[in-house]
Parts: structure tokens; C-alpha cells; sequence
């Protein structure tokens, strides 16, 4: 048996990032950059307007002054009109500031007020003295030309992706979502909204781990079913186009373990089990064509357990991602429960600001799915803990 550590390393060891593609930004969104994005120029590019006002020389904007108007700047105006003593230019915000000024004066600010004409007026008066550099965004403020945008590793949303577009760029560089087959195997399987007959339950592996897949950063390529048979399960395999594929059931040692049966040996990949409850059970390995190969025991719980241990860490790190684990913080305990020592128990909880508690009163089970629903956190208990009294002091994996 081996530690949740050391099989963790190696799958993590044999999911490597994705290679990157190039992609426009308007097809980005949600992806992660995969190499720094830089700054093609200054931001802003040049000095511009940060009101609807007057450019002026701030010594000639005393209150009370009258300035003459000689020219008008519009925002996009490459214009760059002189200005001599008692003289202001009329500038919209976002324009590029005369070179001669050293202040913007807002609307406001004169004896004119908000209201616009479509011709600029001949006159202002003055009647709120500007601060020095008074609204005008200097070139370069918020960052200079070479100076980076966006770093690598940042998952892509609107700003960031408004912050690229600013830097000059409309194509990047990123790690494309790894898409994900999901296989469910057992004979005992059936739709959920079938009616099951004896020995028959509803299949719901493959709902909980399509949902975990997408939530992990990834996409579900295909979902597929399998009855108990080789034969059928190699067919499936065969026809995928994946870059990582997840089986549940049949990992075991069971007469019928079909996934073992045909995976065992194949490429790198390898069963074996963990020191860990529930989720005992593993298999893992490249196949022969180089896909990562999750294969999980079959009990919901265990595959929830399983999904969260190695899963999702292997499918954000392929997805380019820096973060790949869920964030954990400590608990005190609010109920006492006894669990066998030797594997690390990893528990559907609920858990609040303060205190941790099982979500299932039937403890840690692998089939007792209905207990999911309720979990917020996967409680983490050593090894070497047999005991777990109210009160401890309790790691908690948090899944929200």
C-alpha cells in the first residue's frame, strides 16, 4: 500500500501542462495564458483628457480669469493646437492634452457650466482655480511600455482580457481545456430515470464527475456506460480522442473487474491501492497512446473522494493552471466519531466559521452518496488517528 502523497507525485508527474496554442482573445475567455503578455506600448499612450473641459496654462486659470477659446480637441483628434498666454482649448475626455498646457479645468469649473454647444465657446471665465497637472493622465501612469499586462498562469476573464487588448495584443498564447472521457463500467448500472430490478442501481458516477470535470477548468469530451464485458470496454477505449480519460468501477480485485482485467500492464499504467478511506483502490498510468488514465474504484463516495485527491489537481495542471488544489483551513470538531487507523480518512463534512461535523451519520462509507449533497469540505485525518473527539482540531479541505 502506498501514501496519498506518493500517488499523488506520480500522477501529477504524468499530467504536464497542455502545449500552448496561439488563440485569438475574443475565443480566451476562461482559459489560462501560457507566457506572459507585455505591454506593446505605454498606458495610456499619451496625455490625455480626464474630463469634459478646457485645457489651460494653470498660471493663467486664476478665479475670475477670462480665457479666450482658439481651438477644440475631440477625443481620436490627433491635433495638438498651440496655446498663448490667456488662452484655453476646449478638450472631451480621453483627447489628447495640448503640449502647451499643463491643466485641464472641468465644465464645472467655468462660468459656462455642463452645458455643451456643438461649436466651442469664445470665452470662459473661471471659477474654481485648477491644482497642479489637474486631470490630465500622464503617458505611461499606469504602466510603461515592456512592463507585463498579464501574467502566465492567469485564468482569462473580461478585465484581463480588456488588459491584453490595451497592451496591443489580439493574439495570445494559451493552454487550450483538456478534454475529458468519462466511464462509467458495471452491469448493474441503469439510467437515473430508470426503473432498477434487483441488483440494479441508478448510474450517477458519471453525472458527479462531468460536473467536477467542467468545474475543475476542463471539458467532458464524451460520457459512455459499460456493461461488465472486455470486449466492449476495449472498443470504447479504442475509439477515444482524449488527453485524459477517467473509468470508475472495476479497479478492485473482483471477479468481474473489467477495467483492471484490461488496463493492467497496458502502457504505464499500474493498480495498486492507497492508505486511504474510502478510495483504497487505484489505478493510473499513461496508455499506449500517452493519455492519462484515472482508473477509480466505483462507489459514488470513493469517486468523489478520488476525483478531489488526484483528479482535479492532474486536470488543472494540464489546463496550465499554478493554483491546482482547494484552499484547506482548520476546525474544531463538533461531534466525536471513531474511524480505523492506518489510512488516512478523507469525510464529507459540514463546516462553518468555527466547527466541522460528518455530513453522514453512517460516517465514512463509500456508498453512502446521499451524504455528498450535504458536504461542503472533506475532513483529512491522519493515518495514525484512531479517534476523533469533539473539540480536535480538524483539516478541512474546503470544496466551495
Amino acid at each position: 500500500m502506498i501514501t496519498v502523497d506518493e500517488h499523488r507525485a506520480r500522477v501529477l508527474a504524468a499530467a504536464p501542462p497542455l502545449p500552448a496554442i496561439a488563440q485569438l482573445i475574443s475565443d480566451s475567455t476562461g482559459l489560462v495564458l501560457a507566457e506572459d503578455v507585455v505591454n506593446r506600448w505605454p498606458v495610456p499612450l499619451f496625455d490625455n483628457s480626464g474630463m469634459d473641459g478646457y485645457a489651460v496654462h494653470r498660471a493663467d486659470a486664476t478665479v475670475g480669469a477670462t480665457l479666450r477659446v482658439v481651438a477644440d480637441v475631440p477625443a481620436g483628434s490627433p491635433e495638438d493646437p498651440a496655446m498663448a498666454a490667456g488662452e484655453a482649448v476646449r478638450i472631451m475626455t480621453g483627447a489628447p492634452v495640448p503640449t502647451a498646457a499643463d491643466a485641464v479645468v472641468p465644465l464645472e469649473h467655468t462660468d459656462l457650466g455642463t452645458a455643451i454647444s456643438e461649436a466651442a465657446p469664445e470665452t470662459i471665465t473661471i471659477t474654481v482655480e485648477p491644482k497642479e497637472h489637474a486631470h490630465i493622465r500622464r503617458t505611461g501612469e499606469d504602466t510603461p511600455a515592456g512592463s507585463v499586462a498579464v501574467a502566465a498562469g492567469t485564468v482569462l476573464g473580461p478585465w484581463q482580457l480588456s488588459a491584453i487588448a490595451s497592451a496591443g495584443h489580439e493574439t495570445i498564447l494559451v493552454h487550450r481545456k483538456p478534454r475529458v472521457a468519462i466511464i462509467s463500467t458495471g452491469s448493474e448500472l441503469i439510467d437515473p430515470s430508470g426503473t432498477p430490478e434487483r441488483g440494479q442501481i441508478p448510474e450517477s458516477n458519471s453525472v458527479l464527475l462531468a460536473a467536477a470535470v467542467t468545474q475543475a477548468g476542463a471539458e467532458v469530451a464524451a460520457v459512455t456506460r459499460v456493461p461488465d464485458d472486455e470486449h466492449a470496454l476495449r472498443s470504447v477505449l479504442t475509439g477515444l480522442d482524449v488527453d485524459a480519460a477517467i473509468l470508475t468501477g472495476g479497479a478492485s480485485v473482483g471477479a468481474f473487474d473489467i477495467v483492471k482485467a484490461v488496463l493492467d500492464g497496458t502502457g504505464s499504467i499500474e493498480f495498486t491501492t492507497v492508505a486511504m478511506q474510502p478510495g483504497k483502490p487505484q489505478g493510473f498510468g499513461l496508455t499506449e497512446f500517452g493519455v492519462p488514465a484515472f482508473c477509480l474504484p466505483g462507489n459514488p463516495v470513493s469517486v468523489a473522494v478520488s476525483f478531489e485527491m488526484f483528479v482535479r489537481p492532474a486536470l488543472r495542471q494540464m489546463a496550465g493552471l499554478h493554483d491546482i488544489d482547494r484552499p484547506r483551513v482548520i476546525r474544531t470538531a463538533a461531534a466525536s466519531w471513531r474511524r480505523k487507523p492506518g489510512r488516512v480518512q478523507i469525510l464529507p463534512v459540514v463546516f462553518d466559521d468555527e466547527t466541522v461535523r460528518p455530513a453522514s451519520r453512517g460516517g465514512s462509507g463509500s456508498h453512502l452518496v446521499t451524504s455528498l449533497a450535504d458536504a461542503t469540505a472533506l475532513a483529512l485525518i491522519p493515518a495514525d488517528v484512531d479517534h476523533v473527539s469533539e473539540g480536535d482540531r480538524v483539516t478541512v479541505m474546503v470544496l466551495s
